[in-house]
């Protein structure tokens, strides 16, 4: 406990002190900093933040030291985390390599691949996408039909990839691929790492209602791949899968969508609705949905907390993860809607002098909320999952 004590007094002195005062500001879309080899900067603090962060291994705090990462166990991530909301630090960079791929590859990677990817990751130079969904296999993803023959010392994909968010921008892209087109679904499937400068890979953005266009469709045309790019086993990349999928469902519990207003929800009805002379919100139907969400955001808070505290005894519940993603996700939903609901016609601003910044963010996350409980696996995946797997009920 001392050692945690020393550590957060030396985390809260650092950041103070090489923290730009612009990067403790709510971090908005525009001004992320994503990996990549395009890599951009929306500033020059944006720029010096990243790269202070980058050479104390902090852009991945829990990653083994000698491939770029901080070195910090649980515990110690968690001071780090607490100190920078305290602070209102931005994320320096974002990557689907940091979230999901990293942690695949130093669980199944071989020594060359944790040394040819897990650097890079730490250092934001690659930028990752996710190929796993195509047009005819969503849901259910084990009927994934993009094939990757043998041909000796390379794979040859074909195929194509559905919902790969930000794959016109990414260098790299994580896929399931069919192997054994005579095995059972998910024994077939093999994991593979693809540059997406190869020749045959080309993308396709898709537009969506948000009015944003993140997503892509990609197609892979007699892609060679080096067989050294395979990873985990030949025709075992369902159980790769599954382990990558447990850290996008923890994320996207925890996440909570796009970059929103900067109000609280409280804050919205307090400002929209307004309160009565006894300090009531005035609507008695808003005023019961806001209670309701507000316990629940409070419960999914404290569930979060007592799941960490559980890995750190080492007893955590693995089925936590499950259900917490759908829980989260959810709420989120929920949340976007009492929001719209508490905004009443000033939630309909789109663009424009007549609306401000928070009431058209509120629009545009109560659209891309709906995204939330469809990737890394829908509400009715994730309850059947739930059955199951936590409950153990009997399948039909």
């Amino acid at each position: 406990m001392a050692d945690l004590t020393a550590f957060r007094d030396d985390v809260r002195q650092w950041l103070q002190d090489n923290c730009p005062e612009s990067q403790r500001q709510p971090v908005v879309r525009e001004e992320q900093v994503w990996a990549g080899r395009r890599r951009e900067f929306p500033s020059e603090d944006a720029k010096l933040w990243f790269e202070r962060m980058r050479d104390k291994g902090w852009t991945v705090p829990d990653w083994p030291r000698e491939l770029g990462g901080g070195g910090l166990d649980e515990a110690h991530c968690k001071v780090l985390k607490d100190e920078m909301n305290r602070l209102g630090c931005r994320t320096p960079l974002y990557d689907l390599g940091i979230w999901m791929l990293g942690p695949a590859v130093l669980e199944f990677g071989t020594e060359e691949q944790k040394q040819e990817h897990i650097p890079k990751i730490a250092r934001g130079e690659i930028r990752w996408c996710q190929g796993y969904s195509e047009p005819g296999a969503g849901s259910d993803l084990a009927s994934l039909q993009t094939r990757a023959e043998d041909k000796g010392d390379h794979f040859l994909v074909n195929g194509s990839k559905i919902w790969t968010t930000n794959a016109d921008k990414a260098d790299w892209i994580f896929c399931l691929v069919r192997t054994d087109p005579d095995a059972r679904k998910q024994e077939g499937i093999s994991f593979l790492l693809i540059d997406m400068d190869d020749p045959g890979v080309t993308t396709r953005p898709i537009d969506l209602i948000s009015g944003d266009s993140e997503f892509c469709q990609t197609f892979f045309d007699n892609v060679k791949v080096p067989k050294k790019n395979l990873l985990g086993e030949l025709n075992k990349g369902w159980s790769v899968a599954k382990a990558l999928l447990k850290h996008e469902r923890k994320l996207m519990s925890e996440m909570g969508g796009a970059p929103g207003p900067n109000f609280t929800t409280v804050q919205a009805a307090q400002e929209y609705v307004g309160v009565d002379a006894q300090g009531k919100l005035r609507d008695a139907a808003l005023r019961e949905r806001l209670v309701r969400h507000e316990m629940t955001f409070r419960a999914i808070g404290l569930t979060h907390f007592r799941s960490f505290e559980e890995r750190l005894a080492g007893t955590p519940d693995p089925n936590v993860p499950l259900i917490m993603k759908y829980v989260g996700t959810e709420e989120t939903k929920r949340r976007d809607e009492l929001q719209m609901a508490l905004l009443g016609f000033r939630g309909l601003g789109w663009e424009g002098p007549d609306f401000n910044s928070d009431e058209t963010l509120t629009n545009r996350a109560w659209l891309f909320s709906k995204a939330l409980s469809i990737a890394g696996g829908t509400s009715e995946v994730q309850l059947n999952i739930i059955a199951k797997r936590a409950l153990n009920l009997p399948q039909a």
